[in-house]
């Protein structure tokens, strides 16, 4: 009975796998608008601007708003991509809040919700793994880019992200 008793606290669960979905939604776009937060060296600055699949050379391609290539990624570089989040209160909600005024505080509960895409890639004509960010407007364009992203890259998914595995080195 002790053996079977101490045994009982040894045995430890399993932990379940992730389930993968490694296909992409027929009906997802091949273009998304969004605003470049920065990342990739040598383009600095916040620019609207819409980023699209180029099949033909095997690459994610982000056009600014007057439809020129800025820069692109190529699908084999890519190390990782997950979806981001960040809550914050708007400039307008921080001015009503600090008026003296009755409840004007209450303004600080207003918030919004922005939603990013982070990539980080392997630049190889300078040495470096940079960390590139998108903003989108919803959430469900943010998860289709990632997910399309992820499997034309043939990356590893685990969980709404997906990362290149490390190589073994024996």
């Amino acid at each position: 009975l002790l053996v079977v008793f101490s045994l009982s606290l040894v045995v430890t669960a399993q932990p379940r796998p992730v389930e993968k979905s490694n296909t992409v939604d027929p009906n997802t776009p091949d273009s998304f608008e969004v605003r470049y937060e920065g990342g990739v060296f040598g383009m600095s600055g916040k620019e609207k601007g819409t980023l699209k699949f180029d099949e033909a050379n095997e690459r994610v391609v982000f056009y600014r708003a007057d439809k020129k290539e800025m820069f692109g990624i190529a699908y084999d570089s890519m190390l990782t991509i997950y979806p981001d989040s960040k809550e914050s209160v708007p400039q307008a909600g921080k001015v009503i809040s600090a008026l003296p005024l009755p409840g004007a505080g209450l303004a600080n509960l207003m918030s919004k919700d922005t939603k990013y895409a982070i990539m980080s890639f392997e630049d190889t004509e300078i040495g470096q793994r940079p960390t590139v960010s998108f903003r989108f407007e919803n959430k469900k364009e943010l998860l289709a880019f990632i997910n399309k992203l992820g499997v034309k890259s043939k990356m590893t998914q685990r969980g709404d992200a997906y990362y290149r595995p490390k190589k073994a080195v024996f």
